[in-house]
């Protein structure tokens, strides 16, 4: 079955809105990677970043003027493929450091998912890093729902908005965003067909569901939905975000 969208005129001047009401240097940094694609590289390092960045942010504020946002932002980061292959221990490495910079939230879980995905992608030899690659050659919304899918079937504590996070970090996605209780409330308030529930974003094809509407309605806004998410995920930090604490 095919769901049939009708986007009136209305719903597009509020998107359209919404955009103009929240340019800000968040949304500025956002469509210069996900959109214009610039400074986009694949590597080790990236992901791991990429990886930790998911772990600690599911479940506790991350914020621009966060903990958790200080810590990603750390220049040189802690955390790197060379230091983790050298290091037998690597859930006990990973903890220590967390530990080091206050980040004690679901510590235990966090470090064992961390240290079991990195096996993972050794184990595979690096794999990912072909299928992130591609994706950034040949992006299409199969593409990056595909990609988003498999992150999710692989990789331990990734659900399916944190898969998307994962690519759109790395600036590889412009159709498959994460959607979360902000995006859900933003939608329910805006006049989505149906009341949308943020607990239920954990089953695949509701989180798939909730995503095509998002796509229909950017679509006929003439903007990307990456864009989208930029604007509304930043509306609720007011003006915090400055080019120096965004997370990269």
């Amino acid at each position: 079955m095919r769901i049939n969208w009708k986007i009136e005129n209305s719903d597009i001047q509020k998107i359209k809105n919404v955009v103009s009401e929240n340019d800000n240097q968040f949304l500025k940094n956002r469509i210069e990677r996900n959109v214009e694609k610039k400074n986009i590289s694949i590597n080790k390092d990236k992901v791991i970043h990429s990886m930790i960045m998911c772990l600690l942010t599911s479940q506790q504020r991350s914020g621009p003027n966060s903990q958790v946002g200080e810590f990603l932002n750390l220049k040189p980061f802690p955390i790197t493929a060379e230091l983790i292959e050298r290091t037998e221990n690597k859930e006990k490495f990973i903890k220590q450091i967390f530990l080091k910079n206050g980040l004690t939230r679901f510590i235990n879980k966090n470090s064992e998912y961390f240290s079991f995905n990195f096996e993972e992608l050794k184990k595979n030899d690096w794999e990912i890093n072909k299928k992130l690659k591609f994706l950034n050659e040949n992006q299409s919304k199969t593409n990056e729902r595909e990609l988003a899918d498999y992150l999710k079937a692989k990789l331990k504590g990734f659900g399916p908005k944190q898969s998307r996070n994962f690519l759109q970090a790395l600036g590889l996605t412009k159709y498959e965003i994460p959607i979360d209780s902000r995006i859900i409330n933003w939608l329910n308030d805006f006049g989505f067909p149906v009341n949308l529930s943020s607990t239920l974003l954990s089953d695949n094809n509701y989180y798939h569901f909730v995503s095509d509407g998002i796509q229909e309605l950017c679509e006929k806004a003439d903007i990307y939905p990456c864009v989208f998410d930029a604007v509304v995920f930043s509306s609720f930090d007011k003006d915090d975000w400055t080019a120096e604490n965004i997370m990269l």
